[in-house]
């Protein structure tokens, strides 16, 4: 039996504060510094986003991804670390994603455990948000 961790057909998950390593979103890590090179996809729906987002992630709804469409320009060819509300959304959006070939792993506890942590959530219009 393979342990699933080594298998590359099987997305990874991630702790909120991983992700904010591998993405330099928060307020604890410079975008683009020490090696955080992935994109953080939110794949909760446009009133979810709108509520409130981590600032700089790209949205892309799982009803979409699921539908068959692309990604956005920003998140092309390069590791994705995928968001959604609990957790279980982005494991399907990781799933969807890495049987497409992408390099992603999904946040365990999602946009609740984001923003319990402490970390940046903004509305639609930039100002505080709320996780919806």
């Amino acid at each position: 039996m393979s342990d699933f961790r080594s298998d590359p057909r099987v997305p990874g998950r991630v702790t909120v504060q991983e992700a904010v390593t591998r993405t330099g979103h928060g307020n604890t890590v410079e975008r683009g510094a020490g090696g955080a090179d992935s994109v953080l996809l939110d794949v909760r729906e446009p009133a979810e986003w709108e509520a409130g987002h981590v600032p700089g992630a790209v949205h892309l709804p799982l009803s979409a991804l699921a539908a068959g469409a692309g990604l956005p320009a920003p998140a092309q060819a390069r590791p994705l670390v995928v968001i959604c509300r609990s957790g279980n959304r982005s494991r399907q959006a990781a799933e969807l994603l890495v049987a497409r070939g992408a390099d992603a792993v999904d946040v365990i506890g999602g946009m609740r455990d984001w923003a319990g942590a402490g970390l940046p959530v903004v509305d639609a219009r930039g100002g505080n948000g709320t996780v919806a």
